[in-house]
């Protein structure tokens, strides 16, 4: 169950206040292994590519094939952690995990490896990845109270950074010294621990009072919660954006490393390592940076960040200044992508965080798919050099783009359920799949109320759409103009109680405005019917079934 905010509500709020919680520590602990050994295997597989003579465009597909799976599975997976056991989802995903980097160890070993069957294993570990993704992060909010979600979700990027600060430079000395087939052995047994821990842990799960949404209506529902969220929407749009030019240095860097400033794997490990390391920088000072500046301006200060270390870069023959230069990009990193995180499960209520983050990472991944082969192709064409220099312009423009799409600021705002509503007694005996069924609120306005109440029935469209109501439309009595008429669809009874469930206390301002404004003697009246088609027999479910409530006009009684 989600850790209660009064529980800490005493306790002041710093960047390492989630470690309080010992669950989040043991798994966070235990993915900080997972992280080294995740990297390391990344500098094996970069470097293996490198070695066996592949194009610049399949070295940087390397990096694509990790993120591609990532885009084309991750809503998938955040419908089956909201609808699911988030913690036997993941430790599904570390199983298969587990099992993909033992065979990509013994092909190693005999030499069986080709570039695309790397390619292949590195794409499995991107579909690992893509469904370990959501139900680790929408965990987060099971393990820490609302008011550490945000430090939680900068430390779980410092873990990751501070595998990146080490990890990499130890995966060189491996490949170095050893070879490739080690550093993809040390990954398989990294993910042992984190294993161990999932299967350890027992949390007190909430009973559902719901079945589960079929995998299809799930993915729909998160598809259109985002949809009608426009605050998600500018989150999608700019990290895509980010996510498009920045993977860049990431995907070119074993170029940067070998023809850039004439290294071997031993300095391509280094310079991953001063990326994760300014990246833990970053995550330590998040907290502080996020108290000093509005998140528009911290995200802007990442674009041109990351601009910087893209063109220095490009120009750069010495390795200490591109080694400065990757410091200064692992902490733009670890802040732009941990602030739009944030943004996401702060603004997403539990019934559908796991998709919400889902489709966030299909936008930012997505883009880092695409950006890895856009980069590595035009690398091929005009060199490394000049394609870095490329990306630092496009960065510029990305931090551009915050004047026309700014992010909205974080808010802590109440996302826990309404809970006024409780199925109503209905004289037809119907099926939960019985419908479609028909939903009618009927208000009494004054004429010199009615742009005040177009204007929240706007909201209320918005708020009905995102929760899956279909065909709203509102009405006007010809013959007596004070009285409007609130009409939606649900496709089953089913749904109509999923849909007044998923109403939020932040939604509550709306029904106390509506019934300010409501003038008719009593609350506003609703009526619920189902559809019936001439010719069915009398005792179908089809009459009409009534009530006089709503959960966001009735502050005390539930429709």
């Amino acid at each position: 169950m989600p850790i209660k905010d009064a529980e800490v509500s005493d306790r002041r709020t710093s960047a390492l206040s989630p470690f309080r919680h010992r669950i989040f520590l043991a798994v966070w602990v235990a993915s900080l292994a997972s992280n080294f050994g995740g990297l390391i295997q990344s500098v094996g597989a970069a470097w293996l590519m490198t070695s066996i003579g592949a194009s610049a465009d399949l070295i940087a597909l390397v990096q694509a094939s990790t993120t591609l799976p990532i885009m084309l599975f991750s809503l998938m997976a955040g419908a089956i952690a909201d609808n699911f056991d988030r913690r036997k989802l993941m430790l599904a995903a570390q199983i298969f995990l587990f099992a993909v980097s033992v065979a990509l160890t013994l092909c190693t070993y005999f030499g069986l490896v080709t570039p695309w069957l790397l390619l292949t294993f590195t794409f499995l570990v991107g579909c690992g990845t893509a469904f370990n993704g959501p139900a680790w992060q929408s965990l987060v909010g099971e393990m820490v109270p609302r008011s550490d979600l945000p430090a939680a979700i900068a430390l779980n990027s410092m873990g990751f950074n501070i595998a990146r600060s080490v990890g990499p430079a130890l995966g060189g000395i491996i490949v170095a010294t050893i070879g490739t087939f080690a550093a993809f052995a040390v990954n398989a047994v990294s993910y042992l621990g984190l294993i161990l821990v999932l299967a350890r842990w027992q949390p007190v799960r909430a009973s559902r009072a719901l079945p589960p949404e079929s995998l299809g209506s799930a993915m729909a529902a998160g598809i259109r919660y985002v949809a009608m969220s426009p605050n998600l929407g500018v989150v999608l749009l700019r990290g895509a954006v980010f996510g498009v030019a920045a993977i860049a240095v990431q995907a070119l860097m074993p170029l940067i490393a070998r023809d850039l400033i004439q290294g071997g794997p031993l300095t391509y490990g280094l310079l991953l390592g001063a990326f994760g390391a300014g990246a833990v920088a970053g995550a330590l000072l998040s907290t502080r940076l996020r108290q000093a500046l509005s998140l528009e301006a911290l995200v802007r200060i990442a674009f041109l960040s990351f601009a910087v270390c893209a063109a220095i870069a490009g120009l750069s023959p010495l390795a200490l200044l591109t080694t400065a230069a990757m410091a200064l990009g692992g902490a733009s990193w670890v802040l732009a992508l941990s602030s739009f995180n944030a943004t996401v499960q702060l603004s997403s209520p539990r019934w559908v965080v796991g998709r919400a983050l889902a489709l966030y990472q299909m936008a930012t991944f997505g883009g880092m798919a695409l950006g890895s082969w856009i980069w590595g192709v035009a690398a091929e064409w005009y060199g490394t050099a000049d394609a870095l220099l490329i990306v630092a312009g496009m960065l510029l423009a990305g931090a551009a783009l915050g004047l026309r799409f700014p992010l909205p600021e974080l808010k802590t705002l109440n996302l826990d359920p309404l809970n006024r509503w409780t199925e109503p007694k209905i004289a037809v005996d119907i099926l939960p799949r019985s419908g479609p069924v028909v939903i009618t609120i009927e208000y009494v306005i004054r004429q010199a109320d009615v742009v005040a109440f177009l204007a929240i029935m706007a909201e209320r469209r918005r708020i009905r759409r995102r929760d899956g109501a279909r065909h709203w439309t509102l009405l006007r009595d010809l013959e007596n103009p004070e009285i409007w008429i609130e009409r939606y669809h649900s496709p089953t009874w089913l749904d109509y109680v999923r849909h007044n469930q998923r109403i939020t206390q932040a939604d509550a301002a709306v029904g106390e405005r509506l019934r300010e404004l409501h003038q008719g003697p009593d609350r506003p009246r609703v009526q619920r019917m189902i559809e019936r088609q001439p010719g069915w027999p009398t005792s179908d479910p089809g009459s009409q079934a009534r009530d006089i409530a709503d959960p966001l006009t009735d502050p005390t009684r539930s429709s």
